[in-house]
């Protein structure tokens, strides 16, 4: 049974990574997608090579502007009506030590990763409450289930989303809506290059935890296949997964495996 078959899906982070190739992967079973991101142009040359694309639209969203969202998805809905499935992929990454990263950036990376993203939850939350059905999928992160080198702004932002979520799992479930929080571990996209420093430049570089990462094809398959048996929650990746287990039945093995993996 083809879950996604001519279901209205909003994206966000649609140009690129993850994004993309759920873009790809969802078009190819014959969905109707809104792609959002800031950058319409790369929206653009993306659309272009979906499946149908004619059956598919571009809508720019820029998430650290979380108090415009909320009108963009009103005149978004006049028309459309419906939206099955919200699939809560943008944001932003980062490389740099806590000490050496300003508060403008932790504010910035926050604002993107958490209000963005719940802006659009909140925003279009009323209109599946009205149609009983619904689907939220927010993209989480490994970093979301314990802290890493490099990582405390963007870790923070997606614990907080765990928090969140399961929250609204809670009060929602009831009402016809499922969430599910996907938590990726090392995925080859291009997150580490467009990653922030503690000053706001990019990272610019593709870390080797990247570049050696499970290929987001496969990452894609897995995340549709959950998402399609409705999981609550699921860990996707190589060995580094299995950090998680670790760290919750054997927090002392794992502070001493943890702080040996390269922080990119």
């Amino acid at each position: 049974m083809n879950n996604f078959e001519n279901k209205t899906i909003w994206l966000t982070g649609a140009s690129s990574g993850i994004g993309e190739e759920l873009c790809i992967q969802l078009a190819k079973q014959g969905a109707r997608l809104i792609l959002s991101s800031r950058n319409v142009t790369a929206l653009e040359i993306v659309k272009s090579r979906l499946k149908d694309p004619e059956k598919h639209r571009v809508v720019a969203i820029d998430l650290e502007k979380s108090g415009e969202i909320e009108g963009i998805v009103q005149a978004v809905m006049k028309e459309i009506k419906t939206v099955h499935y919200l699939f809560n992929n943008g944001g932003l990454s980062q490389r740099s030590k806590a000490i050496d990263t300003s508060l403008a950036i932790d504010r910035k990376i926050m604002e993107i990763n958490y209000f963005g993203n719940i802006a659009m939850t909140k925003a279009i939350l009323p209109y599946m409450l009205a149609q009983k059905e619904g689907h939220i999928i927010a993209i989480s992160s490994i970093s979301g289930k314990f802290g890493f080198f490099l990582r405390s702004a963007y870790s923070a932002s997606k614990h907080a989303l765990h928090g969140f979520y399961e929250s609204l799992l809670l009060e929602e479930e009831g009402n016809g809506i499922n969430v599910t929080i996907v938590c990726p571990g090392k995925i080859s996209t291009n997150i580490s290059v467009n990653a922030l420093t503690g000053t706001g430049e990019k990272h610019g570089a593709m870390d080797n935890n990247q570049a050696t990462g499970m290929p987001v094809e496969e990452c894609v398959q897995q995340l549709l296949k959950a998402v399609a048996k409705k999981k609550k929650e699921v860990l996707i990746g190589n060995k580094e997964i299995k950090a998680v287990t670790i760290k919750r039945f054997f927090p002392a093995l794992f502070w001493r495996i943890i702080k040996k993996q390269s922080a990119v």
